[in-house]
């Protein structure tokens, strides 16, 4: 018999609603989309609607595995794994300390409404600031530079109601996921289409014509690397055409005029010679994006992993709050935040404070966040010998080998930890250097929020699945796994909704998913009740009006905050960033790899599932035709790329979308070899072109991930053939 559920998805952050077609209840038959819901409309991605293929893949995981002595893995109970797992991790503590035991949260685990909350919860309990995420990866300059520069209480103007976007380095429409103000990934090519014609006028730089660059009306195609010195050209033009918002600027800014002189040197016709733009084009789009009047500048991960990306995210955020880009008293904000605590929003200055207050790293002189360290040390936490040496860890829905930068490096740290936890439900590249590999429920399994959207849904709009699939696996959510170490060693974990029972093994208590989503979301604006009972709704009513800011506040935001008048005048002495990573040399590395998403993976999921390998089983190297004809190359042929610290192999493909002379790759590809003997099968790991030593940036340790120099030269000639 087959039974349809309503559910929705939960294989990258858009949260789109889902319809599930199951027989017996235990045999995902179809999954597409919710054509009923209010605000997706039916739209769903390639990705989701192979959750069949993902839930009954026959090399899925089903049972936890343990390492033998001979290198292989056998099936352990679940139980018997945590036991063994949680006993090891007290040996750790007791030997070297809390610090000695570390948790990395990935991608993954973050479509698992509990998991993060459950996991920091965990390391808070027994006094382990060693929780680390993806979020320090990749974009991590966008929380650090709004405590450095301040912030807004209500936010940047909304996507929805805005005259103008300024999209830097993203791409929603294949990623589904944007930075607060801009196009999120729901339903986006008709939102798009939609704000286009009530007047939006969207501006891209990116060094290639995304989808999002082709629909909008000035496209930048910027040389890799040299944001910084498109976006001060832009704000020194603002400047001179008089759009900066001087009545907002008097009562919430200061160093305005030190912001303007630092810029000054960044003419059109010096920003055009840097960043391989026209000097009108920089000119034109500081107008169109300074006249507004409403709407907002946001940057994504391509310039937030190249050099200069705190910066770059500065000089963004500038942007804003120069044209009082801000929601005011009276304003309605876009999405409705109900899983989390307050029903208003000040409209006043978050005031700045320190970008990195959290645990001093053990090298290269950086703190870690207020919640978590950066992931760009960890494998250095790891390898370092001394007191606070990372010795176990936990991986959680993450794949460390291949996402980590310093694929060397990330191998030589897995294989010296003294216990290395897996959670997954595949043998991933990191799962192969595992001590145990947990399986957990996927996502059809649970009960979820889209607790991710919930703050960036274009509407006030709520969601909840509860598991619509049965299973008699022995399988445990990424929760009950923290919670089983927990149990065991008698750590508490406190969530917002109270403290979890201490017998809280799995399988001997009442916890469920339902009831750890009320504990992680219990000071919620809106009751979990109320939620659940509201599914697929966009609560008008509800909506968050912006009031009055406290009039006793003074907090205002700070332009030119210390280290930005330095690192201008560092970008000013430059002939181009990629003088940031040492052993450059411009006649040797002549290209720039950037890094680019694929619709039919997230990161390094979704190659092994046979509706998405269709689309492509490897990570092609896109360059211009132009750059392949001078290499006498052509696509298909096998090309070497090489950095100032590693060599990958890549499949060359023709793309007249990429700028000349650059390379446009995908992360997270390959596998836990060195060498690319599979590239055409397996792709090859972008991150083993990067260092962590060189070029980092000083206050989030980002590694220069994107806007890599590299040399490319033909491994397989197109005369040849």
């Amino acid at each position: 018999m087959i039974e349809t559920h309503s559910s929705f998805c939960r294989v990258c952050h858009a949260a789109c609603p889902i319809l599930v077609d199951i027989e017996d209840a235990r045999t995902v038959v179809e999954v597409r989309g919710d054509l009923g819901d209010p605000l997706f409309e039916g739209y769903t991605c390639v990705k989701g609607r192979q959750l069949p293929d993902q839930h009954h893949h026959p090399d899925r995981l089903r049972s936890s595995l343990e390492r033998t002595e001979d290198g292989g893995f056998r099936k352990v109970p679940s139980h018997d794994a945590l036991d063994s797992i949680a006993r090891r991790i007290d040996d750790i503590v007791l030997r070297h300390g809390p610090r000695a035991v570390a948790s990395y949260t990935g991608t993954g685990a973050f479509q698992n409404s509990t998991s993060v909350a459950v996991a920091s919860a965990w390391h808070k309990g027994f006094d382990s600031p060693s929780f680390y995420t993806s979020i320090t990866i990749d974009q991590p300059a966008h929380r650090a530079a709004a405590l450095r520069m301040g912030s807004w209480e209500a936010g940047w103007h909304n996507f929805t109601d805005a005259d103008v976007s300024l999209a830097v380095g993203y791409n929603p429409l294949v990623s589904s996921y944007a930075p607060s103000g801009g196009l999120q990934g729901t339903n986006p090519f008709v939102a798009l289409r939609r704000a286009r014609e009530h007047g939006l006028s969207m501006i891209v730089v990116d060094p290639r014509r995304t989808e999002l660059a082709v629909a909008s009306d000035l496209w930048l195609q910027i040389q890799p690397g040299e944001d910084p010195s498109l976006l001060a050209g832009m704000i020194r033009e603002i400047f001179r055409l008089g759009l900066v918002d001087e009545d907002f600027c008097r009562d919430h800014v200061e160093g305005l005029d030190d912001l303007e002189a630092a810029v000054s040197p960044f003419t059109p016709s010096y920003v055009a010679e840097r960043a391989r733009v026209s000097a009108e084009d920089v000119c034109a789009a500081a107008e169109l994006f300074g006249t507004g009047p409403r709407g907002s500048a946001g940057a994504g991960t391509g310039p937030n992993m190249a050099p200069h990306s705190m910066l770059t995210q500065h000089l963004v955020y500038s942007l804003n709050v120069i044209c009082g880009r801000v929601n005011r008293p009276g304003d309605l904000l876009e999405g409705g935040s109900f899983l989390f605590p307050g029903n208003t929003r000040r409209a006043q200055v978050i005031p700045p404070s320190d970008p990195a207050p959290g645990t001093p790293h053990r090298l290269r002189g950086l703190s870690g966040m207020a919640e978590e360290m950066l992931t760009n040390t960890l494998a250095d936490e790891i390898l370092l010998p001394g007191k606070g040496q990372v010795r176990a860890l936990i991986v959680s829905g993450g794949n460390p080998v291949v996402a980590w930068p310093d694929q060397a490096k990330t191998i030589a740290a897995m294989e010296s930890l003294d216990l290395l936890v897996v959670i997954d439900h595949r043998m991933t590249a990191t799962a192969e250097y595992a001590d145990y590999v947990i399986a957990p429920r996927l996502e059809l399994e649970r009960a979820d929020v889209p607790h991710i959207m919930d703050r960036w849904f274009p509407a006030p709009y709520t969601n909840y699945t509860p598991a619509v699939l049965e299973t008699d696996d022995d399988l445990l959510a990424e929760w009950e796994v923290f919670t089983g170490i927990a149990a065991r060693s008698g750590t508490p974990i406190v969530l917002p909704g109270g403290e979890i029972p201490a017998d809280a093994s799995p399988g001997n208590t009442g916890l469920d998913d339902d009831t750890m989503i009320d504990l992680v979301y219990g000071t919620a604006r809106l009751p979990i009740d109320q939620i659940r009972s509201s599914r697929g709704v966009v609560h008008e009513t509800a909506r968050i009006r912006v009031v009055e800011g406290d009039p006793e506040s003074t907090a205002k935001f700070s332009m030119v905050p210390p280290g930005i008048v330095d690192e201008l005048v560092e970008v000013l002495g430059e002939e181009t960033s990629a003088e940031r990573l040492s052993g450059f040399d411009a006649d040797q590395y002549p290209f720039r790899l950037v890094s680019r998403r694929s619709k039919h993976v997230l990161n390094s999921l979704g190659r092994e599932l046979p509706g998405l390998a269709r689309l492509g089983s490897t990570n092609h190297a896109y360059l211009h035709p132009d750059d392949l004809a001078e290499l006498d190359v052509s696509s298909g042929n096998l090309v070497r790329i090489t950095s100032p610290h590693g060599t990958i192999d890549g499949v060359a493909a023709a793309a007249e979308d990429v700028k000349r002379g650059v390379v446009s790759m995908s992360h997270s590809w390959g596998g836990s070899s060195v060498t690319d003997e599979e590239v055409r099968t397996e792709g090859s790991p972008t991150n083993r072109l990067i260092s962590t030593d060189a070029g980092f940036d000083p206050i989030t340790g980002m590694a220069i991930q994107s806007a890599i120099p590299v040399q490319v030269t033909a491994l397989e000639a197109a005369s040849a053939q």
